[in-house]
């Protein structure tokens, strides 16, 4: 049954169903609308509107159909529900009868999708993240590979100056950087809450959206519910990252299929990722790169139709706005795809150095060191252009390169040039001029190599406090960065209900082990609130809990790392998560008791007295283990 049809008196005919129905699409969100609607059964629990066992029964049967989905998504294709929304209902009301009707209370689906969208955007983000520290690695360790290739550099696809292979890798590199920084903005501007905006004047019933905001994993509410349930900045910008992102894949694959071709013969792909003609057998295509430029059009499409789509909607919510998934999912999917792809093609492609080296060596790409040389010994570059000009147009007339001519001739251009002038004309010699930051010298990418660049020593080697996107294509600059960026796809959020059993083997673990306070299951559960985790690779790697005493002071307690994943900033990264929340809720002082002081002294943490502690946290010495032997420190940190 429709969930509204009560204001109707016939059915609605097939067509118009089939036409407006989006559950053969929108339920990729099945997970985010169950994991939704249990934390609206916990908020309508604080508000009186369900009793605690109605909460539980409904709890119990949304995680029971979450496994369901898990085991198998496809089943929900096979209802007839008008949505993934009315599904999960129906589903639900099967389970627990008319108390599932209940659930809905407060509630529209006009928040709800939005909610269940952005929490889909946020789970995709991180996918999106690793995939293009992946596909940096390939270029990376293509770059180390291949230093010291020369590689001919075009403008307008004509020969210019010589560069290295390496540099050519890393150029892509600084592009997939910033395609990380627009993702990573994104993410940030769609962390906020939607759910108890309602249909798009808030909901009348007095929910604690910010903490229904935290239990989610958001960082926040939003703050206008007409713009929240209208607000598809988040679609737009994830797609415009992968449309963005896509181009520059388009512009390595079309690079690469140049250099593939037999007119090049630069590189060859392998045979992995190649295919052959069914009419010509010595054919050996590069069909994945060229898919990858030709799936450009559909993702930027995507885009495109979206914008014009929302360019004149008018506030609130429209039904145009169900056209905003499959752009999104298709995007997305064919982004992810394309950046795995593009990491396949780089894994086992083969340079042949001969080719680049010949080639290199053609098109008078040394022409502007030949007029650098007439600059250095007093002449204008503009007259030294000139010059140079002419004996290019002899050279190309004569068919012979600018070394190739004997000294006489060359003086005929210009009495400045001399025998020394020969050295400066070589491939080694046009490389070795660009030792630069940003250059393709072998130098520069050797001392990069080494981690010994200029820009390394210049930024103090902080290359991971950086702003993601900034300049530098040293191989040992980018090797830094993706360093850091693997750190940073550990995260922090909110602890959720899904959480207890990684929070309660963490913390039972170090109490065991003395350095932690032990909590029983039911103390965690109601403290689910106070606490936030650790994840990589979306598995619970640590935890903590900020637990407030009273006004301005606070404690961060059961701060715990999965015993087997140490060592990857896991502790470091929580303490600053509760740091920003403890900002966030104005407290003045944050106390921790702790036995690794010199790890919170580097986080700015000072020593105190216990004496200056408050009573209630001394009363909990009396369960602790060591209480008789206490070697704890007390240190605090003011906000």
């Amino acid at each position: 049954m429709a969930l509204w049809g009560g204001r109707f008196s016939q059915a609605s005919d097939a067509r118009f169903k089939a036409f407006n129905d989006s559950l053969p699409f929108d339920y990729r969100l099945a997970e985010q609308d169950i994991v939704g609607s249990v934390a609206w059964s916990m908020a309508l629990h604080r508000t009186g509107v369900l009793t605690q066992v109605e909460q539980q029964q409904l709890q119990a049967a949304l995680e029971e159909l979450l496994v369901e989905v898990q085991q198998d998504p496809d089943q929900i294709l096979q209802s007839d529900a008008e949505d993934i929304h009315s599904w999960v209902e129906g589903k639900l009301i099967g389970k627990v009868g008319d108390l599932g009707k209940k659930l809905h209370t407060g509630r529209s689906r006009n928040d709800q999708v939005a909610t269940d969208l952005k929490l889909w955007c946020k789970e995709q983000g991180e996918e999106i993240y690793a995939a293009l520290v992946k596909l940096q690695e390939a270029l990376v360790t293509l770059a180390g590979r291949e230093q010291s290739t020369v590689l001919p550099g075009y403008t307008h696809l004509q020969r210019a100056q010589p560069l290295t292979f390496g540099h050519w890798c890393l150029a892509y590199v600084e592009m997939f950087d910033r395609d990380i920084g627009r993702i990573k903005d994104a993410m940030h501007r769609l962390d906020t809450c939607p759910l108890g905006s309602g249909a798009l004047a808030g909901t009348a019933y007095p929910i604690d959206r910010n903490e229904l905001a935290t239990s989610l994993g958001f960082r926040a509410a939003t703050l206008n519910s007409l713009d929240a349930v209208s607000d598809r900045d988040h679609v737009l910008e994830m797609i415009f990252a992968a449309s963005t992102s896509m181009l520059h894949l388009s512009r390595m694959a079309e690079d690469l299929i140049f250099y593939n071709s037999g007119e090049a013969g630069f590189i060859e792909l392998d045979d992995a990722v190649t295919s052959g003609s069914s009419l010509m057998p010595q054919k050996k295509n590069p069909d994945a790169l060229e898919l990858i430029r030709g799936k450009t059009g559909r993702v930027v499409a995507s885009l495109t139709g979206l914008m014009v789509t929302i360019k004149a909607l008018p506030m609130a919510y429209n039904k145009d706005m169900q056209e905003d998934k499959e752009g999104l999912f298709d995007a997305v999917d064919t982004w992810l795809a394309c950046l795995d792809m593009a990491a396949l093609c780089l894994k086992d492609l083969k340079v042949n150095q001969d080719a680049t080296l010949e080639a290199a060596k053609q098109g008078y790409s040394n022409a502007t060191e030949l007029a650098d040389y007439l600059v250095a010994k007093g002449l204008p570059f503009r007259e030294a252009h000139h010059v140079v000009g002419e004996v290019v147009v002899n050279a190309i007339a004569q068919k012979r390169a600018l070394e190739e001519f004997e000294l006489a001739d060359l003086q005929k251009y210009s009495p400045l040039i001399e025998q020394d002038v020969f050295e400066h004309l070589t491939i080694e010699a046009c490389l070795a001029k660009r030792e630069v930051l940003g250059g393709t010298s072998r130098a520069s990418v050797e001392s990069a190599l080494n981690g010994k660049s200029e820009y390394e020593i210049q930024q103090g080697q902080a290359l991971g406090g950086t702003s993601v996107g900034q300049v530098g294509y040293a191989l040992g600059q980018v090797q830094q960065r993706l360093n850091a960026q693997k750190a940073e796809v550990l995260s922090v959020r909110s602890a959720r209900l899904s959480d207890m059993d990684d929070i309660d083997a963490i913390v039972t673990h170090w109490a065991r082990e003395g350095e932690t306070l032990p909590r029983s299951r039911d103390d965690l559960l109601r403290s689910i609130l106070d606490f936030a985790v650790a994840e990589i690779d979306n598995d619970v790697v640590g935890c903590a809990s900020l637990y407030i005493y009273g006004t301005g002071l606070a404690e961060i307690r059961s701060l715990g790392v999965n015993h087997d994943k140490h060592g990857q900033g896991q502790g470091k990264a929580l303490v600053q998560f509760m740091l920003q929340r403890a900002k966030e809720l104005e407290l003045k002082r944050l106390i921790v008791l702790t036995r690794v002081p010199d790890f919170f002294e580097k986080l700015g943490f000072g020593y105190t007295s216990k004496d200056q502690l408050p009573e209630k946290v001394m009363k909990d010495c009396d369960i602790c283990p060591k209480k008789h032997a206490c070697d704890e420190v007390a240190m605090e940190y003011f906000l």
